[in-house]
């Protein structure tokens, strides 16, 4: 089992982490500015189920396998890439307009939610991190190692709960502004375009 004191530690360094500019809270930030406060939260709690099969992951030893496996770890950052690369088109093509009729139809929870979960599980840089963080705050004399990674996990996963929540709830505000203009409209539909071509860019030439 965790001690007090390491699932404190554990957890502060988790908010850090999660305050630190990165893929996925770039992510939540430009989906809640396009789409409202909601949405961003529907595209955390997507993001947060993902980390959950990372933990998962790292707890049965799939992790290690596509760390050794250069095909496993190739073929999921490309599919990975290829996911934001079609987001990115979709942001490019969005209409813009003043009036309500002429702007792109509100994604459904489900697919904001989805969004969030393909996001996460198509990044193996995740699954490597966990793979190298995570063991690195068990120990066998506490127990079982697998429960030890399970319930940090739970406590990172809760960190970017709140760390990405607080994102969506403030990008939220800021995007209905934005959304009030079409020349705004505009322009943050190409920001979020560009954002997921960045991101592409950056997953499918990273290094295992």
């Amino acid at each position: 089992m965790l001690t007090l004191q390491i699932a404190l530690s554990f957890f502060g360094i988790a908010v850090l982490l999660a305050l630190a500019p990165g893929p996925d809270n770039v992510f939540v930030m430009t989906q809640a500015a396009l789409w409202g406060r909601s949405a961003g939260l529907y595209v955390v709690l997507g993001l947060c189920t993902g980390l959950m099969g990372h933990t998962a992951a790292v707890a049965v030893g799939l992790a290690a396998l596509v760390a050794a496996s250069p095909t496993a770890f190739t073929v999921l950052k490309l599919l990975g890439a290829a996911y934001l690369v079609y987001l990115a088109w979709g942001a490019f093509r969005a209409p813009v307009g003043a009036d309500k009729a002429a702007r792109p139809a509100q994604l459904s929870r489900g697919a904001l939610f989805r969004r969030g979960v393909v996001m996460n599980l198509t990044n193996p840089k995740v699954s490597l991190f966990f793979l190298a963080f995570l063991p690195q705050f068990t120990s066998a004399a506490r127990g079982s190692v697998a429960l030890q990674t399970i319930s940090l996990g739970a406590l990172f996963i809760a960190a970017t709960l709140l760390v990405f929540g607080a994102i969506a709830v403030f990008s939220g505000a800021f995007g209905q502004l934005f959304q009030r203009s079409p020349t705004a409209q505009r322009a943050l539909n190409w920001i979020a375009g560009a954002v997921f071509i960045g991101l592409a860019l950056r997953l499918a030439f990273a290094s295992q």
